[in-house]
């Protein structure tokens, strides 16, 4: 037997005002699409801003529905559409940002497991890193520099092969 210890470091920033004006500006992206949210059971607005390689900027915000299942998060609404429209670009870094109306969001809210797995196909595709800045809706934000630091041990298509 043996043991294995598996760690990363993230970054953490005071405030947005720390960040380089490139995350800056794809912070606000973030922002702007979550004030766009259709959250009406949750009341947990998320948005989402995927930067490409390109210099394009797609954005995404969750969408609920009735039957919860049948919505989808600000994640995977800005990397999927970011995959249809631009099928083949790299995606350098998402920016993703939560706020709720029932009280103030001051920790960064991490993507959840399917928006994980789905972020962490798009890396492995491409072969590079894409840096994950997480941000409530005040407070600090948290930069992780590959998917894989929030999904290690993560199921890919290698697997399948």
């Amino acid at each position: 037997m043996s043991q294995k210890k598996i760690s990363f470091e993230i970054t953490v920033y005071d405030s947005v005002i720390e960040l380089s004006n490139d995350d800056q500006n794809l912070m606000s992206a973030a922002v702007e699409a979550r004030s766009r949210a259709y959250a009406p059971y949750s009341s947990f607005n998320v948005g989402a801003a995927v930067l490409l390689e390109n210099g394009e900027i797609i954005e995404g915000n969750n969408q609920e529905n009735a039957s919860y299942p049948s919505g989808l998060c600000a994640e995977r609404v800005a990397i999927f559409y970011a995959g249809a429209k631009y099928p083949g670009m790299k995606i350098k870094a998402i920016a993703i940002t939560a706020a709720s109306l029932n009280h103030e969001v001051k920790e960064p809210a991490a993507p959840c497991g399917n928006c994980r797995q789905a972020i962490s196909e798009y890396e492995f595709r491409q072969q590079e890193p894409i840096k994950i800045l997480l941000m409530g809706e005040t407070g600090s934000i948290v930069e992780c520099d590959s998917l894989s630091d929030l999904l290690p041990l993560g199921f890919n298509s290698s697997f399948l092969n």
